[in-house]
């Protein structure tokens, strides 16, 4: 005998079906809006930090250059090095006072900002061997962001594993300015791949599972610009720690 299903079931699926659609392409749009922040505030950090680093007035401003020709940090340099830490603790602290846009131009500044306290990497290591560390790390990021999104796998112990390890990096980093220990140097390069590959598939993973709880216009705007501020600092430290294996020095 051919079961009986109630005459309104085709419907409730449908509205369900509907349901899960939507969904799907608000996570899609959120998503997409979270790289494309990212990827804004890469290039403003690139073009700030190559147009320092070959500006002579500006390098004048943000470095000094002693009579052996050694570069070094000038009073408004040290500043820039630092802004973009307290930029960071003002984004964190502040964001839920803040409307979207004012939180997405704070982060863009904040992009100018990294540039240029990175400009010096173009006094330390060749323009080519920085290109090629840059779409290294691209694919990389990509790759490891792809699987961060699409994986079944939770990711929370990883992550928890992998900030525990970035503490201890921090601490050994700091140790190390006193012991200047090559060894220590290659481990901490070393970890600090490992550390912030993982902590990229977390993050977008994290990110992905936020939008199930916050899916809602302004808190969701305000989730992307600190959702494009995560994972752009994960393509920045995940870069400068490639850069020490794969930068040519000048």
């Amino acid at each position: 005998m051919t079961p009986q299903y109630p005459s309104d079931r085709p419907s409730v699926f449908g509205r369900v079906g509907a349901v899960a659609a939507t969904f799907d392409a608000g996570l899609r749009a959120y998503m997409i809006r979270i790289y494309n922040y990212m990827a804004i505030g890469l290039v403003l950090t690139g073009l700030t930090a190559w147009g320092v680093a070959n500006t002579p007035a500006l390098m004048g401003l943000f470095y000094t250059t002693t009579e052996t020709g050694r570069v070094g940090l000038s009073g408004l340099g040290m500043v820039a090095v630092f802004a973009p830490l307290a930029f960071v603790f003002f984004l964190g602290m502040g964001i839920n006072r803040m409307q979207a846009s004012t939180a997405r131009n704070l982060f863009f500044a904040y992009s100018v900002l990294m540039g240029i306290s990175l400009s010096s990497v173009f006094f330390a290591y060749t323009s080519e061997s920085i290109a090629h560390t840059f779409f290294i790390t691209a694919g990389t990021f990509a790759a490891t962001s792809l699987w961060g999104y699409t994986t079944r796998r939770d990711l929370t112990g990883m992550g928890h594993f992998m900030l525990m390890g970035l503490f201890g990096l921090v601490i050994a980093s700091l140790v190390n300015i006193f012991f200047h220990s090559s060894a220590v140097q290659f481990a901490t390069s070393v970890l600090g791949v490992v550390i912030f590959t993982g902590l990229t598939a977390w993050d977008t993973q994290k990110l992905k599972e936020m939008y199930s709880v916050q899916a809602n216009g302004e808190a969701t705007a305000k989730l992307a610009v600190m959702g494009a501020l995560s994972l752009y600092m994960d393509f920045i430290n995940l870069f400068l720690y490639l850069l020490r294996f794969l930068g040519r020095r000048e």
